[in-house]
């Protein structure tokens, strides 16, 4: 089960280099676009050791297979309004990787994707904007580890 936290901030150390250093020299979407996806990673793997420990302590009896179904679960079993919150982040994150997406100011100090989604809309994800979907995903790590330890 601690694994999976290994693999949680692995993730994160891993998108921490990607973030503060990798993007300050290249200054591309593409290295954003691979931050998020390793944000979207270690919010994974935090959230299947969750349930792994909520199935150890028979709360539940399997650990669904799908991404949605594991987050369904999740706020069934902790109801707490932060993992509400950690659940729409996650989602958003997703959102972002599976949109389509281009490119503004590549190679210039406010370098930014910009997610378009189906129905029309954008989201620009700029250096600032990463950098706290990055500190959100390490606060959410340590939220659910506390959890798992008891002390929520």
């Amino acid at each position: 089960m601690n694994e999976q936290h290994d693999e949680a901030l692995e993730e994160l150390k891993r998108a921490d280099h990607l973030v503060f250093v990798t993007l300050k020299y290249t200054r591309t979407a593409d290295v954003i676009k691979n931050a998020i996806k390793r944000l979207i990673n270690a919010c994974d793997f935090i959230i299947i050791e969750a349930l792994e420990h909520a199935k150890n302590k028979r709360k539940i009896k399997s650990i669904p297979l799908t991404p949605r179904s594991r987050c369904e679960m999740l706020e069934t079993i902790i109801k707490d309004n932060r993992i509400k919150e950690f659940v729409r982040f996650y989602n958003l994150l997703k959102k972002i990787d599976k949109a389509e997406y281009t490119k503004k100011n590549e190679y210039r100090k406010h370098v930014a994707l910009i997610a378009i989604y189906e129905d029309g809309k954008n989201l620009d994800v700029d250096i600032v904007t990463l950098v706290s979907y990055f500190e959100r995903t390490r606060d959410y790590v340590f939220v659910m580890k506390s959890w798992i330890r008891g002390e929520l």
